[in-house]
């Protein structure tokens, strides 16, 4: 299940949005030993201070397994200010249509392979669904991305492959990184589904928030 927590609605999904964090600190701090902020077992950056949306998976038994950052391009974003190597000189693209994806990240000690529905796949495609679905209402129509290779053989196996790049690949760490284009349209959504084999409402039911905030 999807939650959408923004500038709007982040009192009311304090302790997800702190899962959330755990969960970040855990994969980029702890599993692929990124150079983050850490603090109280959370990882953040000032990125997060700048209102954007966090696409939420929440699993049967109420626990954050999986999470992705959506920012506007047309004020600061990563790869404007901190991966501007990839883009060969170019400047940032920025419009109120394009948005970035940041931050995603899966909770592979929660979650198990396969094609079930606590599964990483299943996870993975849930949230790029909730976010392209998200995106879409509010207008958007792109999304950039900056992923490395292993997420770019996901994306296209999962029928969610970038349809352009920004510049040019460039070693980040320990890895490689790429700046992909993705459409926010019915026919990415619908490809994706088929492959993950999802057909039902990806969001959280309007019965459970007002039971919740009641």
């Amino acid at each position: 299940m999807i939650i959408i927590i923004d500038g709007l609605n982040s009192s009311e999904h304090v302790k997800a949005l702190e899962e959330m964090h755990c969960l970040r600190a855990r994969v980029f701090g702890g599993r692929l030993g990124w150079d983050v902020q850490i603090r109280n077992g959370q990882e953040r950056d000032h990125f997060d201070d700048m209102d954007p949306a966090h696409v939420v998976s929440i699993n049967d038994a109420g626990k954050v397994v999986g999470c992705m950052r959506l920012l506007q391009t047309t004020g600061p974003h990563m790869l404007a200010d901190v991966f501007s190597d990839l883009l060969d000189g170019e400047p940032p693209l920025r419009s109120s249509s394009l948005w970035e994806a940041t931050r995603f990240c899966v909770d592979t000690e929660q979650l198990g392979r396969g094609s079930g529905a606590n599964t990483i796949s299943h996870v993975t495609s849930e949230i790029m669904i909730g976010a392209f679905e998200y995106a879409m209402t509010a207008g958007v129509s792109d999304a950039v991305a900056v992923i490395d290779p292993v997420m770019d053989r996901v994306l296209k196996r999962s029928g969610n492959a970038p349809y352009d790049y920004l510049g040019s690949p460039k070693p980040m760490g320990k890895v490689t990184a790429l700046a992909a284009l993705m459409d926010c349209s019915d026919a990415r959504i619908q490809s994706i589904r088929n492959y993950a084999g999802i057909h039902h409402d990806v969001f959280e039911p309007a019965s459970l928030r007002q039971e919740e905030y009641a």
